[in-house]
């Protein structure tokens, strides 16, 4: 009975030996695991992921139709606006410039305009324009500068949402060596939108004024015409 005492209190101390041994060995590896799937520090949390890249192009507005659009209020013309270039309220500043040169021939011309379309796709501007004229040849020459104030309707004829070919009749009165007379300057060219409201206008043109007077050998002053033909660019902004 003694030897089996001994060996039952020999097996309940290796018992009682074993078994926080064996539950520290399962809080370690579950420990271990724990670890092993939580993400790093240097790795971003799924929650913290970032948001997928996106386009910041913003849309083009249609132009205007043949048919007038009713509602449309205009707050901002251009891109990533309500409203595009020839629609009815649009605001149109900037001018247009232009400059010849030969031999004996140097012309420069700079006229800044306002326009506002009046309805869609119908414009109406007004445009003050300096000119300078210089003639140097063997028969003598010399320089002239005149102005006009000239008010130009105007229709824009949409091809695609960046591109439209306009006509332009402008009429008033223009300045030249102290004379006073009627102008008329027809204009043909393309606008081109650029950048978020910018228009870029190469247009081709001609200028007919009265501000000669001819004296004839009877006495009798008639008026005489002046034509000049060219291409100017213009660059306006819309508003």
């Amino acid at each position: 009975m003694r030897i089996i005492g001994k060996s039952f209190v020999r097996l309940a101390l290796l018992a009682a030996l074993a078994i926080p041994s064996y539950a520290f060995a399962q809080v370690a590896e579950d420990s271990d695991r724990q670890e092993n799937t939580m993400p790093s520090a240097s790795e971003p949390k799924p929650d913290e992921q970032l948001p997928p890249a996106q386009s910041d192009d913003d849309p083009q507005p249609p132009p205007a139709s043949a048919v007038p659009v009713h509602g449309a209020v205009v707050k901002q013309a251009g891109v990533g606006g309500p409203v595009a270039y020839g629609r009815a309220g649009v605001l149109e500043l900037g001018g247009s410039a232009s400059f010849s040169a030969a031999s004996d021939y140097t012309e420069v011309s700079i006229a800044p305009s306002m326009g506002w379309f009046i309805a869609n796709n119908l414009e109406l501007s007004g445009i003050l324009r300096f000119n300078y004229l210089n003639i140097d040849s063997t028969e003598g020459g010399g320089s002239a500068t005149s102005w006009a104030l000239l008010a130009e309707p105007s229709y824009h004829l949409p091809f695609t949402s960046t591109l439209f070919g306009f006509l332009g009749i402008g009429a008033g009165v223009a300045h030249q060596n102290e004379e006073l007379g009627f102008a008329v300057a027809p204009r043909l060219g393309m606008n081109i939108l650029v950048g978020r409201s910018g228009v870029l206008t190469p247009a081709i043109f001609a200028n007919y004024s009265t501000t000669d007077a001819v004296t004839t050998a009877t006495g009798e002053t008639l008026v005489g015409v002046t034509a000049s033909f060219g291409m100017q660019v213009g660059y306006t902004v819309m508003w």
